[in-house]
C-alpha cells in the first residue's frame, strides 16, 4: 500500500513491495472483514427504482463459504477453471469468492460475448464449471454438449433444466468453508485479452494480482481508503479493469463497492446513479466519458458528491481531461496497463502528477520504459514501445497453453505491452497506439488517438475511428469513421468541415482524407474501439 507523501519523488523512493508467503485474495477481501467487522457494508446494489440492496462481509464470508462448499460437492477441484458469465450482482462476486476459496481459477466471461466467443474461451480454458443466468444459459445451451470437461452448471435465476440453482445451493450447504492454503504465485483467475488485434489469449494469474494493483487504484483515487469513500464502476467485472481496478481492491480497503446490472451504458443514467448513491470514486473509461460529455447541464442537474475519477482501458485525450475540469470541477486521473500487466501507469492530481493528454507516469513499486525492437530503453522524445521490466506482482503468470505466444511477449527482462508511446522530459508517458493501429502515411508514424480525440472534440462527432487505408502514393492515408450526434446528417459539406477541424487543429499530415459516417461503433467488451474492423474494412475499399 502506498504511504501518503506530498510528491511523486517520495512516493517512488519510500515504496517497497512486502509480499506475503501465503495469500488468498477471498480470505485478504471477505474474510478477514468478516472476522474482524463482521456488519461492515461491503456491497450495494443500486436499483433506479427504490432502495438499493445491501450486504454486509459477514453476508459474503457466509454466502460465498456454502457456494464453496457446493462447488466441492460438484467435483470442482484446486486448480480447476470456473467461468462466471454474469453481469454486476452480489452473485457474481460471492461466486468469484467461493472459487478463490476452492484454490480454483476464476474465469470471467461477459454476458455481450457471442456464442462462438463463449465456445472459444470455454473450450480453450477447459472449463469445468460455469456461474451464469438465464441469459447466458440462453447462449451456452446450443455448445453443452462440445464443452467436455464441464461439470458444474449453475443459475443465479434457479433450477432450469441441467442447470442448478445457485440459492438453492448455497441454501443446502454449510456456511464453514477453510479455504485453500495458496501462495501469491498459485494461479487464481485467467482473464482473456480484448482480441484487438488477433485471437484473445487466456491471460493467466496469480493470487499476488490483487497485492499487485493495490498501488495503482490508490494513486488515481488520491490515497484511497479516505472517509465516505464509495467506488462504482460502470465497467464490466468481466474486464481486468472492473474486476482489478475497483471491485476486489475496494473490498480489500473495506470500501463499499456499488453494482449495477446494466449492460449498456447510459450516460445520463450514470450520473442518476453517482448522484443517488452518492459515489466519492469512479473508474469511467475513456468512452463512456465521451458520451458523458453529450449531456448537458451536468452542474444545474444533478448534485454529484465525486472526489475523486480514474479512466484507463484507451487514451482519454485532452478534450475529455478539460470537460471534467469544466464540468465536473475534478482532474481525471489516467492510468494505463494491459490485461497482462494492469495499472502500472498512473496520474494523481493530489500530488501534482497529471497532464492532459498524458496517460501518467509509473505507480510506484513499477518499472515501465519506452524501449526500442532490442528491448533498449529510448531517451525522452524517442517513440517506442511501452514495457514493463520483470518481476512484477502485477504481472501475468503466462498465457494458458500457449508458451510460444507467452515467450513471444518478453524481450529480456522487459514485457513488451504492443503499445506505441513516447516519454517527455518529466517522466509523462503519451500513448498513441497499438503496433497494428499505427498509421504509415508519406513518410509519417502517426497513431490514431490523437485524430480521434480530436474528431470527439467536434460538436458534430459523438465517437470516432481513425485507421490507415491503403494508398499508391502515400502508403497510407488516414481514414475516420465517425458516430454522429442526434440532430446532425451526414453530408459532403459535414464531411469536408471535419477534415478541416482536424487539419487545423493538429497538422496537415494528420488530417482524415476521407470521412465515413457510420451508424455504431463496433467495441470489445472492455469499451475499447475495435479498429481492426475498420482497417479491414478500409483495405477492401482499397481494392486489396
Amino acid at each position: 500500500m502506498l504511504d501518503r507523501r506530498d510528491n511523486y519523488r517520495d512516493l517512488r523512493s519510500h515504496f517497497r513491495w512486502q509480499l506475503p508467503e501465503r495469500f488468498n485474495i477471498a480470505v485478504a477481501v471477505c474474510d478477514d472483514w468478516a472476522r474482524r467487522a463482521p456488519e461492515r457494508t461491503a456491497l450495494y446494489d443500486f436499483h433506479a427504482e427504490g432502495e438499493a440492496i445491501r450486504m454486509s462481509y459477514r453476508e459474503l464470508a457466509e454466502r460465498s463459504n456454502a457456494l464453496a462448499n457446493a462447488l466441492r460437492a460438484q467435483g470442482i477441484r484446486r486448480g480447476d477453471r470456473v467461468a462466471l458469465l454474469l453481469p454486476q450482482s452480489f452473485e457474481t462476486v460471492i461466486a468469484h469468492l467461493a472459487i478463490y476459496k476452492l484454490g480454483a481459477v476464476a474465469l470471467p466471461l461477459a454476458l455481450l460475448f457471442g456464442v462462438e466467443a463463449l465456445e472459444y474461451r470455454l473450450h480453450s480454458a477447459d472449463a469445468a464449471g460455469v456461474v451464469t443466468n438465464e441469459t447466458g444459459l440462453a447462449k451456452l445451451r446450443p455448445i453443452l454438449g462440445r464443452l467436455a470437461s464441464l461439470t458444474a452448471l449453475i443459475s443465479v435465476d434457479g433450477r432450469d433444466g441441467e442447470a442448478r440453482g445457485l440459492n438453492e445451493l448455497i441454501a443446502s450447504h454449510s456456511t464453514s468453508f477453510e479455504a485453500e492454503d495458496t501462495g501469491p504465485d498459485d494461479p487464481a483467475m485467467m482473464i482473456f485479452t480484448s482480441g484487438t488485434t488477433g485471437p484473445p489469449k487466456g491471460a493467466l494469474h496469480g493470487h499476488r494480482v490483487l497485492l499487485g494493483h493495490l498501488p495503482g487504484v490508490q494513486m488515481p483515487h488520491e490515497f484511497l481508503p479516505q472517509p465516505d469513500d464509495l467506488l462504482w464502476t460502470p465497467a464490466d467485472w468481466a474486464w481486468a479493469g472492473g474486476l482489478l481496478n475497483v471491485l476486489l481492491p475496494g473490498l480489500y480497503f473495506g470500501v463499499p463497492v456499488v453494482s449495477s446490472p446494466a449492460q449498456k451504458f447510459d450516460p445520463e443514467a450514470a450520473f442518476v446513479l453517482m448522484e443517488k448513491m452518492r459515489v466519492r470514486n469512479a473508474f469511467i473509461p475513456p468512452t463512456a466519458l465521451r458520451m458523458m460529455k453529450t449531456v448537458t447541464g451536468v452542474r444545474d442537474n444533478f448534485d454529484l458528491n465525486l472526489r475523486t475519477i480514474g479512466s484507463g482501458g484507451e487514451a482519454l485525450g485532452r478534450e475529455s481531461y478539460d470537460w471534467a475540469r469544466a464540468e465536473l470541477g475534478l482532474t481525471i486521473n489516467e492510468f494505463y496497463g494491459q490485461t497482462e500487466c494492469n495499472l502500472v501507469l498512473s496520474s494523481c492530481a493530489a500530488i501534482g502528477v497529471s497532464r492532459g493528454g498524458a496517460i501518467g507516469r509509473p505507480v510506484p513499486g513499477h518499472e515501465v520504459a519506452v524501449v526500442d525492437e532490442a528491448g533498449r530503453p529510448l531517451p525522452a522524445g524517442e517513440a517506442g514501445q511501452i514495457a514493463v521490466r520483470r518481476p512484477d506482482p502485477v504481472m501475468f503468470l503466462e498465457y494458458w497453453n500457449n508458451p510460444e505466444a507467452t515467450a513471444k511477449k518478453f524481450v529480456g527482462d522487459w514485457m513488451l505491452t504492443g503499445d506505441q508511446a513516447v516519454v517527455d522530459e518529466d517522466g509523462y508517458f503519451h500513448f498513441f497506439g497499438r503496433d497494428d493501429d499505427v498509421i504509415t502515411s508519406a513518410g509519417y508514424r502517426i497513431g490514431p488517438a490523437e485524430i480521434e480525440d480530436c474528431l470527439t472534440a467536434h460538436p458534430a462527432i459523438s465517437l470516432a475511428a481513425a485507421v490507415g487505408k491503403p494508398d499508391a502514393l502515400r502508403t497510407e492515408i488516414v481514414k475516420a469513421y465517425v458516430v454522429l450526434k442526434p440532430g446532425w446528417q451526414p453530408d459532403a459539406h459535414l464531411a469536408e468541415e471535419i477534415k478541416s477541424w482536424v487539419r487545423h487543429r493538429l497538422s496537415a499530415h494528420e488530417y482524415p482524407r476521407e470521412v465515413a459516417f457510420v451508424e455504431s461503433m463496433p467495441l470489445t467488451t472492455t469499451g475499447k474501439v475495435i479498429r481492426r474492423i475498420f482497417r479491414e474494412r478500409a483495405r477492401e475499399e482499397a481494392g486489396l
